[in-house]
């Protein structure tokens, strides 16, 4: 980071402490990208409106199906797991979220969304490198990325690792080399490796089960765990989405459940949040799927979450959509993250509270 890079950091990290006031201890934030853009609009329903209906005579959800919220908001049947957080009011429902900026690129929508500057491709690190950076910890192992490579969200840390696999992390070919750049980190994994915290929850058998698996073991070592990032795929549904969609929602909430009730009381340490590049059209198309759309939906569960849906409602009548066809953004993703956070890591954009935090 150079000075500039540090000043503008430090600014920032001020800015946020006066607007939404310094946390005594921060909690660990996990964030889940759903890459592909997720169907926002099947995953949580507004079964409610009868234009959503209209728009989808083969893809809707039938209402008997919709595990209901709220009177007019439902969550998809693949999500049952997730009621539970939902009935305890830790789990927050954002929708008609998202970035601001008019791309269907997925690689650019997922690098200005990355990056926290949405339509600026010049950004060269990612809003979770400036947030570690605006923090002061000094524990071992601050924030891992459970990813092949360093994503773009966090390009610009001295302090995060990338590893798909923390438990092998010290036993890697490339070992003397991570252990010459990370030392602390590299010892922390070692650590780990010694850690009996075994798993209180039945993970899926999936690539996220797994990544969240390792963060809750991370998190229950005492490690000192800041942020965490992981993905996973398989959202871009262009034809014959309700069957994968379905699949990969419950693999989604499943993996999600397990990690929460692995933690237990420690959740209250920590705030999960999920996110896409956008969402889908309103319409479905004419293969039983949907095409690249505008807003979509961000849940938020864990500690300082007051449960409940958040954010104002567009509608999905014509005039009230994006460029005539997507679901409007009535929340900015990055007033999300800046709550969550606990500080405005956005260059040029003046973070509003979602008010979600209980906290």
């Amino acid at each position: 980071m150079n000075r500039r890079d540090f000043v503008k950091t430090t600014t920032l990290a001020l800015f946020g402490a006066r607007l939404y006031g310094a946390a005594k201890k921060p909690r660990t934030v996990i964030t889940i990208f759903q890459r592909g853009a997720v169907d926002g609009l099947n995953m949580i329903v507004p079964y409610g409106e009868r234009a959503y209906y209209d728009a989808r005579p083969t893809i809707a959800i039938p209402r008997d199906q919709v595990l209901d919220l709220d009177g007019f908001f439902g969550a998809h049947p693949s999500l049952q797991s997730l009621l539970p957080l939902w009935k305890n009011r830790s789990l927050a429902v954002i929708h008609a979220a998202g970035s601001p900026d008019a791309t269907r690129s997925h690689f650019d929508a997922q690098d200005f969304m990355e990056s926290g500057t949405p339509g600026i491709k010049s950004t060269r690190d990612g809003f979770l490198a400036r947030a570690l950076a605006a923090r002061t910890g000094g524990a071992k192992l601050r924030a891992v990325s459970l990813t092949q490579t360093m994503p773009r969200i966090f390009a610009g840390s001295q302090d995060a690792i990338a590893t798909p696999d923390i438990t092998k992390f010290g036993n890697a070919m490339t070992a003397k080399v991570f252990a010459s750049m990370y030392p602390e980190a590299f010892e922390a994994a070692r650590v780990l490796q010694s850690v009996q915290a075994a798993s209180t929850a039945a993970y899926p058998r999936n690539p996220l089960g797994n990544s969240l698996q390792q963060l809750a073991r991370l998190i229950k070592s005492d490690i000192g765990l800041e942020l965490a990032f992981t993905d996973v795929g398989g959202w871009d549904t262009h034809a014959g989405q309700n069957t994968p969609l379905a699949n990969n929602l419950r693999g989604f909430a499943e993996a999600i459940a397990a990690f929460a009730n692995d933690l237990g009381s420690r959740m209250h340490d920590v705030t999960v949040v999920t996110t896409s590049e956008f969402g889908r059209t309103v319409r479905e198309n004419g293969n039983r799927g949907t095409d690249h759309g505008h807003g979509t939906v961000m849940l938020v569960l864990g500690g300082g979450v007051k449960g409940g849906m958040h954010g104002p409602w567009p509608g999905l009548g014509r005039e009230q959509l994006f460029e005539g066809r997507d679901l409007a953004i009535t929340t900015d993703f990055r007033d999300v993250f800046a709550e969550v956070l606990g500080v405005n890591v956005f260059p040029g954009h003046k973070a509003r509270p979602v008010r979600f935090s209980a906290s």
